[in-house]
């Protein structure tokens, strides 16, 4: 199929451009480049519209003339903090121009729509693992904004627009780079633990804070789960393939196992072989005790599992990207 990935020179995005043409895929990337990295793009060597997603006339023109057949949808705010602080950019980024890209899909006649969502939608789920039924209660605008999306293209084929179907896929700690050291994770400012851990131990920021070590946990340290950026990017292909049959797919990502920041930390030494400067502090307002996925409605929709569960797999995947690129794409 030919894809429009927006927000395609971004983390998830660009893996999952990657993983589209090793799958025999044409992804075009869309990308405003706010946020996302040029030297991602021109790494892929794809075509790259540099436009933002709110410029209709330039999207239309692009669904239009490149044979869009699915539009991925990666072109999200994504920071939990920052959206506390600036609601309203996050609701006009992450919902009115969503609205926007589906209007100008609609016009074009594209009609089948991959969503990055977030296991955000849940807040503070009432029971682990977390299946598709636990109730959804955002906690911060950021999985408002979210959940907003995905009542919106759940109401959109009840409308006039019947040809329309959608995946939205909830996932948990996007992690690791690829596994060909080809791209990476890079963001301004970095709050994914793995990348904080890594970039502590290469002295780049002065230590890492622990958030809390009396969870009623093993070690007393949150727990999570964290999934491989190619076993997202995959499921995303697999719900665009898997439209042609289906017209609405909610499901969750994530590897069903959950692991403790201790954990994280110790196997981050191992793979480096190097000790990780790490200070203690209470805990954060709002931080769940744990948080892991079912995933099993994935695999029975989408036949898809994740492939790399350990964590050990999925830091020696990010070293191998922070170790040869300090200062990122910059690098």
């Amino acid at each position: 199929m030919k894809v429009l990935v927006a927000g395609g020179a971004g983390y998830i995005g660009s893996h999952t451009v990657k993983r589209l043409i090793e799958a025999g895929h044409e992804p075009v990337i869309y990308d405003n480049l706010s946020r996302g990295h040029k030297a991602a793009a021109e790494i892929l060597k794809v075509p790259f519209i540099a436009a933002d997603l709110n410029d209709k006339a330039t999207l239309i023109e692009t669904l239009r003339e490149r044979y869009i057949d699915a539009v991925m949808h990666f072109a999200a705010y994504a920071y939990v903090g920052e959206s506390v602080d600036e609601p309203l950019m996050y609701y006009q980024n992450n919902v009115a121009t969503t609205i926007s890209v589906l209007q100008s899909m609609q016009e074009a006649g594209v009609d089948r729509f991959i969503f990055s969502s977030t296991c955000a939608t849940y807040g503070t789920p009432d029971k682990i693992p977390i299946t598709e039924s636990e109730k959804k209660a955002p906690v911060s605008p950021y999985g408002q904004s979210k959940l907003m999306v995905e009542h919106i293209l759940s109401d959109i084929p009840n409308g006039k627009w019947k040809n329309f179907k959608f995946a939205a896929l909830r996932y948990f700690n996007a992690s690791g780079c690829a596994m060909d050291g080809s791209l990476g994770e890079d963001h301004d400012p970095e709050t994914h633990l793995i990348p904080v851990i890594l970039e502590a131990i290469m002295g780049k920021r002065p230590g890492i804070t622990v958030f809390g070590t009396d969870y009623p946990t093993k070690d007393g340290t949150n727990i999570r789960d964290y999934i491989h950026v190619d076993d997202l990017a995959d499921a995303h292909i697999k719900a665009m393939e898997k439209l042609d049959i289906e017209k609405k797919i909610i499901c969750n990502l994530g590897t069903g196992n959950g692991f403790s920041v201790k954990e994280i930390i110790a196997t981050a030494e191992k793979v480096t072989g190097k000790k990780a400067p790490v200070t203690f502090g209470p805990r954060r307002a709002g931080d769940a005790v744990a948080l892991y996925a079912d995933a099993s409605l994935a695999k029975k929709v989408l036949g898809w599992e994740a492939r790399y569960k350990d964590p050990e797999t999925i830091i020696r995947s990010a070293w191998n990207w922070f170790s040869k690129h300090p200062e990122g794409y910059n690098s």
